[in-house]
């Protein structure tokens, strides 16, 4: 397959690698990429329902986020995009030949490849990889379900596994305004931390507070020079990125945590980087990326959705997305997105 190249230098196929099921005589309503570019790039059509295979589980999607990833899928930006798009799901089990699910259980699913190098999500039904999925039992309405998985599990990855925050510590963090900051602090703040947030506009002040953050900074490259808790932050949650990241662990105490998992501010690297002269002694610092779930020592099973389901239910965690579209809204919800006008968690829900 031809390439061409993408931004940042990457090399991306002319054309979607397209990922094709086996059919089992029925079919389903999808929404495929047909080609790389704008929003007429998605069309709805009718393929084939995928068949179960040992090791995998079907789902009946039943809603599913809107993401960043499905968005360079669709231009093009991505070195591997599927024929149906879409990174994460919640649902009902539809088949499951080895048996680690019954049929009909609430569940959760995302990445192992979906919308990557596997059909996704944006379907009546998908086939992920049994340690992809996890059990999601909840009264919750599926708006608010299909928030969860792939915000607030990589959200609670980092907080409780990479940075090991607890009740009483404060933690820092940048890019709160993101729909996955937005996640981070919500879960904080639930978890009686007290949470300094960043955002790049003042304008976002009054959301941040109104979330439960002790106080709201403007997000600069030199944060560490004046913020007031400079060499006493217990951890860092960075998802400005690479061009903060050093900064980030300027501010820590020794003992501190500062926490890789996004690139709001670009992918460039950083340049010349030399741990023995740039680092502080005694500050640790990790990274955490979504794209692992599913692989060896990091099943989605490991992360308590149903744990976080409850405290939404119970009201001590609000998880509401910012918009819900049907199915067939799927281009205006891609329109909104790349208007950066989602201002939180966007959702599809299938009727």
């Amino acid at each position: 397959m031809a390439s061409s190249s993408a931004p940042g230098g990457s090399s991306v196929p002319s054309a979607p690698a397209v990922v094709r099921e086996r059919s089992g005589g029925e079919s389903m309503r999808a929404i495929i990429l047909a080609k790389f570019g704008g929003l007429d790039s998605l069309v709805y059509t009718e393929i084939p329902k995928p068949l179960p295979k040992d090791g995998e589980v079907v789902i009946k999607v039943r809603g599913f986020g809107i993401n960043h990833a499905e968005m360079h899928m669709r231009r093009g930006e991505w070195a591997e995009a599927a024929e149906v798009s879409g990174i994460e799901c919640v649902g009902t089990v539809d088949s499951c030949p080895g048996g680690q699910f019954l049929v009909g259980a609430k569940v959760a699913a995302l990445m192992g490849g979906l919308g990557r190098t596997i059909n996704g999500s944006y379907a009546e039904y998908t086939r992920v990889r049994v340690s992809n999925v996890a059990l999601i039992e909840s009264e919750l309405p599926w708006s608010q379900l299909a928030a969860l998985p792939e915000t607030y599990a990589t959200a609670w990855t980092c907080l409780f596994r990479n940075l090991d925050l607890s009740e009483g510590q404060t933690v820092l963090i940048r890019g709160a305004t993101s729909s996955f900051g937005q996640a981070a602090v919500k879960m904080s703040v639930a978890a009686g931390a007290r949470v300094v947030a960043t955002t790049r506009t003042r304008e976002r002040f009054a959301l941040l507070e109104e979330l439960g953050v002790s106080r709201v900074e403007l997000e600069v490259p030199d944060l560490a020079s004046h913020i007031a808790e400079a060499k006493r932050l217990d951890a860092v949650l960075d998802l400005v990125g690479n061009s903060t990241i050093l900064d980030s662990l300027d501010m820590l105490r020794r003992g501190g945590t500062a926490c890789l998992a996004g690139w709001l501010g670009g992918l460039d690297p950083i340049g010349d980087f030399n741990p023995l002269a740039r680092m502080p002694s005694g500050v640790n610092l990790n990274f955490f990326g979504s794209f692992v779930f599913g692989t060896p020592g990091f099943p989605l099973s490991d992360v308590p959705l149903h744990d976080i389901a409850r405290q939404v239910a119970d009201r001590r965690l609000d998880a509401s997305p910012s918009h819900v579209f049907s199915f067939d809204d799927i281009h205006e919800a891609h329109r909104v997105m790349e208007a950066g006008k989602a201002g939180g968690k966007m959702v599809v829900v299938l009727d």
